[in-house]
């Protein structure tokens, strides 16, 4: 990490409020006393508000935290009501995606062609086994989504491999982006949250098709697991893309107090930190030497 100590773009983020992952919180958990899906898998999850903080304050931490750890951009969905304005105040530090749901159909596309028009949409995400009833990510139900997404040529962050809340996980299987790369060849694909148990197999696609990307969301870096590693520091360079979970599950203090044990060649680090992403989500270049 000694290679990169500004610039840095993290393509997970967001800010702390009282009660997060809304969206999810019907879903089958055996964990009643959480707030948090899948809090059973994380130590030390950053608090959520409580009813006497201000939600406007949340923003400006994270920026401060941002700021401490040398992060220039941060990807935030607009899931949270606060992110649009925040985005258009902090037009430098703030980007902003999109989560849709294939079950809307139509409406989703039109919220994506929105969302572009108004909030200057970087991304669009899509969580398979989070939609009610679930859509695997090759199902037609999502190819409306991604045909817009090359038309805008934004790219797709789909959650894959086995998820932290306890709900049925084939609908993430990571040999499902096969078909929907074959079929999309433009479509920039990047996979969130592990690809697990899989991840073999995630590489292998990756080497087959030229715009899957992986990144390292809701893993510490402790526990990068060793074949991206491995193929980041081989052929895959331009694929790995940092990405952090804080305020969902890590806290920033936590991740870039590990980082510098993770055995990325020094050329790997400017790509993975900053340089992978700013060209994905088409960000000014950094000259380097």
């Amino acid at each position: 990490m000694r290679t990169v100590h500004s610039g840095i773009v993290d393509t997970l983020i967001g800010f702390r409020a009282e009660r997060h992952f809304k969206e999810i919180a019907a879903l089958r958990d055996s964990d009643k006393n959480t707030h948090h899906p899948h809090g059973y898998m994380f130590r030390d999850i950053p608090p959520e508000l409580t009813p006497d903080e201000d939600p406007q304050a949340a923003i400006t931490e994270t920026l401060d935290l941002m700021d401490q750890h040398g992060i220039e951009y941060g990807l935030v969905s607009l899931s949270d009501e606060r992110v649009a304005e925040a985005a258009r105040r902090h037009p430098n530090r703030i980007l902003t995606t999109l989560q849709v749901d294939g079950n809307q159909g139509m409406d989703a596309v039109r919220a994506i062609v929105r969302a572009k028009e108004e909030n200057d949409i970087r991304a669009v995400n899509i969580f398979p086994v989070g939609t009610v009833p679930q859509i695997p990510i090759n199902d037609k139900l999502w190819y409306p989504i991604y045909a817009k997404c090359i038309e805008l040529d934004i790219p797709v962050f789909t959650t894959a491999g086995v998820p932290g809340p306890r709900v049925k996980m084939m609908a993430q299987y990571t040999g499902l982006l096969d078909e929907v790369c074959y079929d999309f060849p433009e479509l920039k694909i990047v996979m969130r949250h592990g690809a697990e148990p899989w991840v073999d197999l995630a590489v292998k696609l990756m080497l087959k098709w030229p715009n899957l990307y992986y990144s390292t969301s809701a893993f510490a870096p402790k526990y990068y697991p060793k074949e991206i590693v491995d193929y980041a520091n081989t052929r895959g360079a331009d694929k790995i893309i940092y990405a952090g979970y804080f305020p969902y599950g890590l806290t920033l203090d936590r991740i870039f107090s590990e980082m510098d044990q993770v055995p990325f060649k020094d050329h790997v680090w400017p790509k993975f930190l900053s340089d992978n992403a700013r060209k994905l989500l088409k960000l000014p270049a950094i000259d380097r030497p």
